[in-house]
C-alpha cells in the first residue's frame, strides 16, 4: 500500500474504503443473501450504478427458489446484468419491527 501527502499533510492511499451494507440480491435465477461492500458516504444505489460489470458479495449464500440454501461462499461476483432488484436487510428488518 503506498500512501502520498500533499503540501497541507492530507494523506491518499491506494486502498478504497467501505462499508459493508447486509443485503438480499434477487438474481434472473436465484435469491443471494451477503454484505454488499459500499464506498463510504455512498448509497447502495451509487455503487449499483459504478461502471463496473459485477457486484461483490461477501459471507454469500445463494437460495433458490423453494427458500433452501443451495450454496454458500465467502466470496461471490454477480453480474449487475443478471440483478433483477436489491434490498439492504436493515430495511427489512426495520419493517420486520413495525418501524
Amino acid at each position: 500500500m503506498s500512501i502520498e501527502y500533499d503540501e497541507k499533510g492530507k494523506y491518499y492511499t491506494n486502498v478504497i474504503q467501505k462499508v459493508p451494507v447486509p443485503a438480499m440480491v434477487q438474481t434472473t435465477t436465484n435469491l443471494v443473501r451477503g454484505l454488499i461492500h459500499v464506498r463510504q458516504d455512498e448509497r447502495l444505489k451509487d455503487e449499483l450504478e459504478g461502471s463496473e460489470r459485477f457486484i461483490a458479495v461477501t459471507d454469500a449464500s445463494v437460495i433458490d427458489a423453494d427458500g433452501k440454501v443451495i450454496y454458500t461462499s465467502a466470496f461471490i461476483a454477480l453480474q449487475k446484468d443478471q440483478i433483477v432488484w436489491v434490498m439492504p436487510l436493515n430495511e427489512e428488518l426495520k419493517r420486520e419491527a413495525g418501524q
